[in-house]
């Protein structure tokens, strides 16, 4: 049985961009350009934490969307669908009433990234709640919920691209909480 080849992050972009990055990850320096442009990981942690931050950023921008029941973050997403985070929408007759449930799941691996990876896929998977395909009007709510959604899902497939190839994640959730903890005590 053959191995399953790596996902190729950067496969929509022009050939010389994914080809710079690649050249970037081999001479090591990609690591430091991000860590420099991305200094920290976030302080989301939990699913509950993960729930607040979504509906906070839905409250902001879709406030007459309908909300997500529920939201987590799931070990299995990325190993299975490839995906880094997925919406559903899930439709049940009780009586004569038809109630949809949408559950928003991102994959764990964003458990230990920047604030604006998981502020950018966040706001991917809020724009399916108005927007259900990837066109022009779904790109429009994600730039109008974070202007730089582009860069930052660049960074973030260079980042996947970086992980594929070492192996060892930059950003710790130990760093995050740290870092908050001794901005506590500084106080």
């Amino acid at each position: 049985m053959r191995p399953k080849p790596s996902p190729n992050y950067l496969a929509g972009y022009p050939v010389a961009l994914a080809e710079q990055v690649q050249r970037l990850i081999e001479q090591g320096l990609l690591a430091d350009i991000l860590l420099q442009k991305y200094p920290l990981a976030h302080t989301v942690r939990t699913d509950k934490a993960l729930y607040d931050y979504v509906l906070e950023s839905k409250g902001r921008y879709l406030r007459n969307a309908g909300s997500p029941s529920k939201v987590a973050f799931d070990s299995k997403l990325h190993v299975i669908r490839h995906a880094l985070g997925t919406h559903t929408s899930i439709s049940r007759v009780q009586g004569s009433n038809l109630k949809t449930k949408r559950e928003i799941r991102i994959a764990t691996v964003f458990k230990e990234m920047p604030p604006e990876f998981l502020r950018m896929i966040v706001v991917h998977e809020l724009a399916h709640i108005k927007e259900r395909e990837h066109d022009k009007a779904f790109y429009q709510l994600c730039l109008y919920m974070e202007p730089d959604y582009y860069q930052l899902e660049f960074d973030l497939r260079a980042y996947l691209s970086y992980l594929d190839a070492a192996g060892m994640p930059l950003w710790r959730a130990v760093d995050a909480v740290t870092s908050l903890d001794s901005s506590v005590q500084g106080r």
